[in-house]
Order: C-alpha cells, then sequence, then structure tokens
C-alpha cells in the first residue's frame, strides 16, 4: 500500500530518509573559495535535527515565534529552514531583524541582525563549516553550539499542516501544508536534480533550490559567487553533476 503523501516539510524529510537515506542530496559550490560539499539525505537530516534541537532548547523559540534568516543559499541555510519548519518557528528569509523573536545571520549582515532584540546566532559560512576565528560580539557562533547537540529531534509540541511556517517578502505568511502543496505543485520529475543560483529570500529560489527538491524524491546543486561563471564552466558543472534543470 502506498503510504500517503506527508503535509508538513519535515515529514517529507523523514519519508525521504525512510525511501534512501544514503542518496546524495544536496550539493554546494562556492566558486569565491572553490569549496564543494555534498550531503546525502541523512547528512543534512542530521544536521537539520541538531539546528532544531539548537533553536527548540538553548535559543528557547516556541512555535509561531519569528525567525529572520540574513543568509545567502548555503547548504547550512537550507538546514536552518527545514530546522524552523519542525520546530513551528516561522522562517522569514530576508526580514527585518527588528521585528524578529530570533535572527541567524551571515558575517556580512552582523550589524544589520543587532537589530534583533532576540536571540542572535552567527554562521561565519567558512568551508566545512568552520567556526569564526573569534565569535562576534552578542551573538552564539553556529559552529561552536551544533555539534554539542542531539543527533535526533522531536518538538515539545507536533507541528501539523495547518502551522504557519514560511514568511516571504511580498507574499504573506503560507501554512506547512500550504508549503508541501507548493512544492509539489513546482512541477519537478521524480528524482530530478537542479542546480540553482537563485537566492532563498524568494519561493523561486527556496523551491529550487531546496523544497521543490525534496518533495520530488531529487536533488539540489547550489551554486553561491556563480556569476562568474563561464559558459562553458557551467555547462561543464552541469555535466558533472548530471542536472536536469538549471536557475
Amino acid at each position: 500500500m502506498t503510504s500517503p503523501t506527508p503535509d508538513t516539510p519535515a515529514g517529507l524529510l523523514t519519508a525521504a530518509l525512510r525511501t534512501d537515506p544514503a542518496r546524495p542530496f544536496l550539493t554546494f559550490y562556492d566558486d569565491a573559495t572553490g569549496e564543494r560539499v555534498e550531503l546525502s539525505v541523512a547528512t543534512f537530516a542530521n544536521w537539520v535535527a541538531k539546528t532544531a534541537n539548537l533553536i527548540q532548547d538553548d535559543l528557547g523559540a516556541q512555535p509561531g515565534d519569528r525567525l529572520a534568516l540574513l543568509l545567502p543559499a548555503h547548504w547550512q541555510t537550507a538546514a536552518w529552514v527545514l530546522a524552523g519548519f519542525s520546530t513551528g518557528v516561522v522562517v522569514a528569509p530576508g526580514a527585518d531583524p527588528a521585528g524578529a523573536d530570533l535572527v541567524v545571520t551571515g558575517p556580512d549582515t552582523l550589524d544589520q541582525a543587532r537589530a534583533c532584540g532576540g536571540e542572535r546566532v552567527a554562521l561565519a559560512l567558512r568551508p566545512l563549516g568552520g567556526r569564526f576565528p573569534q565569535p562576534p560580539a552578542g551573538f552564539l557562533d553556529y559552529a561552536a553550539e551544533v555539534p554539542g547537540q542531539g543527533d535526533r529531534f522531536v518538538p515539545y509540541a507536533p507541528v501539523g499542516a495547518d502551522a504557519e511556517a514560511l514568511e516571504l517578502p511580498g507574499e504573506g505568511t503560507l501554512t506547512a501544508g500550504e508549503v508541501v502543496e507548493r512544492s509539489l505543485a513546482y512541477g519537478l520529475a521524480p528524482g530530478a536534480r537542479v542546480l540553482s543560483r537563485l537566492p532563498f529570500t524568494s519561493w523561486e529560489g527556496l523551491a529550487a533550490g531546496l523544497l521543490a527538491p525534496l518533495a520530488a524524491g531529487g536533488s539540489a546543486v547550489l551554486c553561491r559567487h556563480a556569476a562568474a561563471l563561464t559558459p562553458d564552466a557551467l555547462a561543464a558543472r552541469e555535466a558533472s553533476e548530471r542536472t536536469t534543470l538549471t536557475l
């Protein structure tokens, strides 16, 4: 008997883990540093679980709290998005930190993130998830805090399909169920492999680089600082990564 389609993004990840935990799910390139990272479904899910435990336990976030994400399209950003969905906080990429309950920022937006009156977390975005050489004042260093978190996550309260989940600029707030519906409606073929150079501050970027491949049993190749790639270099990457769609 066919299992019903999950109705939350966390459910999609659980289903992917059950189906094929070892398959590549997220590949990340930073063309400014030469970094390449590849995460299987199981490895990505482990990062999501650790991050969700950090959000729920160390940061004390409650379902419905607003999480401003000031981060580029990056494999660690993807983990924060799914971890936020898993805990029931409202993930708000690119949102004004002054109106958020907690903020997660990269190294280039630290001053902007200080407008948040709640918990603040900073990511160095260094190769292999490295720490800041010196933690920025007023912020937790994600790379220092996340390794000690648990490898399994259970929310204190179940996060259902009707829970508010995602707030995007100019698009209002989507529930967890609506995130799944829109991810499925994106229309990727089963097993699709998408190369995305889009930011995570729009539905198109989040769908292409994370949510639609997750819903379709596919995978994503995220390319940061890819503007300087020549057409030949892009074509070579598409061939080496065996992508089926480039955005």
